[in-house]
């Protein structure tokens, strides 16, 4: 059978794997020679600062998928063609240079990434050249899972009833790349150039090896096979920041260096077979799934409250409130869960997701601050940033968004931490200050005696602050702020 093109492009972004990969697959089939590319998109990194973990975790995932198809190609000149350049422009551009018919890619549905995927189909439609796109970063997307009246969800339990009942042996099959790869072209001598290293694009090293996070494709299947050792236990795991109970793989699924078809086939299987760990971790997938179709059908969650009452929320502001949010930032809230977590993200990147509910609660109902300020704060900061799951988590906290905590709920961070971090393992493993106050009173050091105190060398106020705000004044005010939305 005659492909339909001679040639395409495959353009990876939030995909890089060589492995069961959408875009690719359907490229492989369609063309009789087929080019990869990856741009470091000078529309985002530009504007990022100069040290970025995620630029590094990128770098390494190019350099890995660039190995990984020039062995599979088995051609000498094999490869990824590399650009550092406004991805928008150079697409085109390379398309013309390698006599492209089309260009494939898959789905990203950020609302700054369908528009630079429309300016591309414009200027390849001016040029006869077809874009392609495809379904790879969720196993259902869009409108996919919808209401008996047609309409897309917005409560996570009928959504997460429906997916189970849809879900099919088809959607979680894998797209192989691998039969198909004697397509895959070599590049031309223009193009046969290393894959630019962090310097080259003007970026430093982040330490990031340090971190002992695997890195690439092959560091994710690493850690998917770590994982699937603990899975059964994950349900009675996952809460508690000082055990190893997730599965950290979730600054792999935002990048693609695994597919979400594999996690969710390795969890639906084990999840039948009657696994609770497997079942929970399944609904974690399908929460991420919600979180994208969410941003899909109702972008306006971007900007603002996905329920508009919640807009009428007046939140504090001023210097005291600038303040405030920075010592919220920097761990010094004097409440040491949330001064733990704080310094977990800023020193590794990485949030537990627990931990994650609670410091939100306390940025929004105890210091009584903007959702907005900490969904940025956290999209600087992590490296498994994702715009839809962070939009969402964000939301869930304030009680804003889809399916969100009521807003009478509100996490009391010393009953949270003597609940999930009752002997201080984690507090003591980033709050070092603190590490030799005993358990009991670790949870709420002003409440320690002056002889606990002077014992453990803590001073309060000079090497750990007093608590910005009491817990219970503070649901007050929360309650009292949220009364304008009481009715919805």
């Amino acid at each position: 059978m005659q492909s339909p093109y001679l040639v395409g492009l495959v353009w990876f972004r939030r995909d890089l794997r060589a492995q069961d990969h959408a875009a690719l697959h359907h490229a492989l089939r369609q063309c009789a020679r087929v080019h990869c590319v990856f741009v470091f998109d000078r529309d985002i990194l530009d504007d990022l600062p100069r040290c970025d973990r995620r630029v590094e975790f990128i770098q390494h995932a190019v350099a890995e998928l660039d190995h990984n198809l020039r062995a599979m190609s088995g051609e000498p000149l094999g490869g990824l063609i590399v650009r550092h350049a406004v991805a928008s422009q150079e697409l085109a551009a390379l398309a013309q240079q390698l006599d492209a018919q089309a260009v494939f890619a898959n789905h990203d549905d950020e609302p700054q990434a369908l528009a630079r995927d429309e300016r591309v189909r414009a200027v390849l439609a001016l040029q006869g050249k077809a874009f392609h796109t495809f379904k790879d970063h969720t196993i259902f997307e869009r409108r996919e899972v919808l209401t008996q009246t047609g309409a897309p969800y917005t409560v996570f339990t009928p959504y997460k009833n429906a997916w189970l009942r849809k879900i099919s042996a088809a959607a979680l099959a894998p797209y192989p790349v691998e039969p198909l790869a004697k397509a895959l072209a070599p590049r031309p001598p223009w193009a046969c150039v290393p894959v630019p290293s962090l310097a080259d694009i003007g970026f430093e090293p982040t330490g990031l090896a340090q971190l002992r996070l695997p890195l690439g494709a092959s560091g994710a299947q690493q850690l998917l096979d770590e994982f699937l050792l603990r899975i059964d236990h994950y349900d009675t795991a996952r809460d508690f920041p000082a055990l190893k109970g997730p599965s950290y793989l979730s600054t792999h699924l935002r990048f693609g260096t695994v597919s979400i078809r594999t996690l969710a086939l390795a969890a639906h299987t084990r999840a039948t077979a009657g696994s609770t760990g497997a079942a929970m971790w399944r609904n974690e997938l399908i929460w991420r799934d919600f979180y994208f179709q969410v941003l899909a059908n109702y972008p306006h969650v971007v900007q603002r409250s996905f329920r508009p009452a919640y807009d009428a929320i007046v939140w504090e502001t001023g210097s005291k409130t600038q303040a405030l949010f920075s010592a919220w930032c920097e761990g010094r809230t004097g409440y040491p869960l949330v001064d733990a977590a704080m310094a977990q993200i800023n020193q590794t990147g990485y949030m537990h997701n627990r931990l994650r509910m609670v410091v939100a609660s306390f940025l929004t109902k105890d210091l009584g601050i903007d959702w907005r300020w900490g969904e940025r704060y956290f999209a600087r900061q992590l490296n498994d940033y994702d715009l839809a799951a962070n939009n969402g988590g964000w939301q869930w906290a304030s009680s804003s968004g889809c399916d969100a905590q009521p807003y009478f709920r509100i996490f009391n961070p010393v009953t949270q931490s003597q609940k999930f971090d009752p002997e201080g393992k984690f507090i003591r493993r980033y709050l070092p200050q603190l590490a030799e106050l005993p358990s009991a009173a670790l949870h709420a050091p002003w409440l320690a005696s002056p002889v606990q105190l002077q014992a453990a060398g803590v001073a309060l106020g000079s090497n750990y602050p007093w608590p910005l705000v009491e817990h219970d004044q503070a649901r007050q005010r929360t309650l009292e702020r949220y009364a304008v939305v009481k009715a919805t």
